[in-house]
């Protein structure tokens, strides 16, 4: 795989993370703890009342007396139920709140992960994390804890409870313990690994085919639909090897704790009988831990299954936690700018390590001034934004506004001194009011009002069904493309930096209404200083000054006349564009 996977948390960070989760809601916990307790404590009176009815009847006893041991049946019963319906009802709770503080916590880490790592990632880990690895934990977290807690609640208190009324006869219950013992050390000796296949493989999966689905054009166009289906063959493949071997874990595990549990009733039994034709127990006696032996057979089962289920959760887990490990790629500082001059001095930058794609470069930004930056694609100018406006750290050297280095401010700050727009650009799910206001949440009406007209886009957004109110986005309006880089720039706008980076941010406008919206953002630009990123010589033309990238290096810099008078590659690209 080309990806760099994000980290997968080890075994002592996972247990950590649960530990801290734990913690924080250990007064939930306990209560849920303490209701399940006592409904399992009440449900152990029926195996005792019904041994104890036997007995008295093989005795001899009263129809009265009878009478008042059924009552006291059915009235444990009752309680029993009572007691379980606010027990999980609190487990529900508790569920809920223990996985919204952690959905929340894994959102906080995510959307603050260095774009750098996130570009690198790609997008099938990330998609796997945030889809399919929080399925199954907030499944595990909402059911699987509870049940775990209830089943070992039920089924310690039930030993202890079968061993007080009858310890001699309570040993046939712990025939089958050796098996399950051996059973479950082998099965978790091995799940993990196992799921972590699982895992990473749907993690390839949902990368080659969300990739498949967004490069369907280009696909079709170069005739490569075999060898992407020969792709998506290779990943599903994988994945059915993995989903093999943790289904193959578990048909050994189960089978062998189905023979425990089904030993242990017989040994009983069994065991019991003996001991009653030597007068050492009673067949009531011999009827209650009988019928202990029976209550633990759903609660083992339960716990069983969660067992396996806690098991994939805590692979997921170990991805989610994971995402927290990745180091951030800048510190803040204290220092704070004195102007709002931007330098460049001595940049270097390499996407792998030994291959620069800048190599050096010394650049001035007059505050206020229009930069243009051209030269050939791969020349490394979209790179150089990228540093300009502080996205990544440099391998070298140091961009600095006002002295302070861009990555030494915090990033709520450094958007409000320099920010960019690229040619990319995202619709988010939810109203065009939502989506311009994540630049300003504080934005009203108007003023997302005036924004979209400073980006000629007042009109279209006028014309929607509910205006501003309308939903956007996947399921919603569709907007073009060019509709959604206007959007984009209104962001811009609103987010009020005083030095933009606009790299081809009107590339998916027709020429004439690019034209059009960058002459409507004169109004809007003036004052700051503005860097545009562009193809189109016209907007070099305009620009105060014009660098010329190429190689990674600025060969050239000065005014339009300046450069065309020069005579150099600027002014042959300049002399090409006119003949177009």
């Amino acid at each position: 795989m080309s990806e760099t996977l994000l980290p997968i948390a080890d075994r002592a960070q996972v247990r950590a993370a649960t530990a801290d989760l734990f913690r924080a809601h250990r007064r939930a916990l306990a209560g849920m703890a303490a209701l399940h307790t006592v409904g399992a404590v009440v449900g152990l009176a029926g195996p005792f009342l019904l041994g104890r009815l036997v007995d008295e009847v093989a005795r001899g006893t009263t129809a009265a007396h009878v009478d008042r041991l059924v009552l006291l049946l059915v009235a444990a019963v009752v309680v029993q139920a009572v007691v379980v319906r606010f027990a999980q009802q609190a487990s529900m709770v508790f569920g809920e709140e223990v996985f919204a503080e952690l959905r929340e916590d894994f959102m906080r880490r995510l959307t603050g992960l260095p774009l750098s790592v996130v570009e690198r990632a790609g997008t099938g880990d990330l998609v796997a994390r945030t889809t399919n690895d929080v399925n199954k934990l907030q499944h595990a977290i909402r059911f699987g804890v509870p049940r775990v807690l209830v089943c070992v609640i039920t089924i310690v208190l039930t030993l202890v409870a079968s061993f007080l009324a009858a310890p001699l006869v309570s040993l046939g219950l712990v025939v089958g313990v050796p098996l399950v013992v051996v059973a479950t050390r082998r099965y978790l000796a091995r799940a993990t690994p196992a799921y972590l296949r699982e895992s990473a493989a749907y993690a390839t999966l949902n990368g080659t085919i969300t990739e498949a689905v967004e490069g369907a054009r280009t696909t079709d166009a170069l005739h490569l639909g075999a060898r992407v289906r020969r792709r998506v063959d290779r990943d599903l493949a994988e994945g059915f090897a993995a989903e093999r071997r943790t289904l193959g874990l578990r048909l050994r595990l189960i089978p062998s704790l189905d023979a425990a549990m089904a030993v242990a009733p017989v040994a009983v039994l069994l065991w019991g009988g003996w001991l009653v034709s030597q007068g050492h127990a009673t067949i009531g006696t011999v009827t209650t831990v009988t019928a202990f032996g029976s209550q633990l057979g759903g609660p083992v089962f339960d716990l069983v299954f969660w067992l396996d289920e806690i098991q994939v959760a805590a692979v997921s887990l170990a991805r989610i936690v994971g995402v927290g490990l990745v180091p951030p790629d800048r510190a803040a500082g204290a220092a704070r700018p004195a102007d709002e001059s931007v330098r460049v001095r001595e940049v270097r930058y390499a996407y792998r390590e030994g291959h620069d794609v800048l190599h050096g470069i010394d650049l001035d930004l007059r505050v206020g001034e229009r930069l243009a930056v051209v030269g050939p694609s791969g020349a490394g100018k979209s790179t150089l934004g990228r540093m300009l406006a502080g996205i990544h750290p440099p391998t070298a050297g140091s961009v600095t506004v006002g002295g302070v280095p861009l990555v030494e401010l915090p990033l709520d700050e450094l958007r409000g001194h320099v920010a960019l727009v690229t040619q990319e650009h995202h619709v988010f799910v939810g109203t065009l009011a939502d989506n311009l206001r994540l630049a300003d949440t504080g934005a009203d009406d108007a003023r997302l009002a005036e924004a979209l007209e400073a980006v000629d886009a007042a009109g279209w957004a006028q014309a929607l069904p509910q205006g501003l109110a309308t939903v956007v986005g996947s399921g919603g309006h569709v907007l073009t493309p060019a509709q959604a880089q206007q959007v984009a720039l209104a962001r811009l706008v609103l987010l009020d930096p005083h030095t933009l980076v606009l790299d081809e941010a009107t590339s998916l406008l027709d020429p004439r209404a690019a034209r059009h919206l960058e002459r409507s953002l004169d109004a809007v630009l003036a004052g700051r200083t503005v860097v545009a990123i562009a193809h189109r010589l016209h907007t070099a033309h305009d620009a105060d000054r014009v660098a010329v990238v190429d190689a990674g290096r600025v060969v050239e810099i000065g005014t339009h006349d300046e450069l065309v008078a020069a005579g150099g590659g600027y002014a042959r690209l300049w002399e090409s564009w006119q003949h177009e």
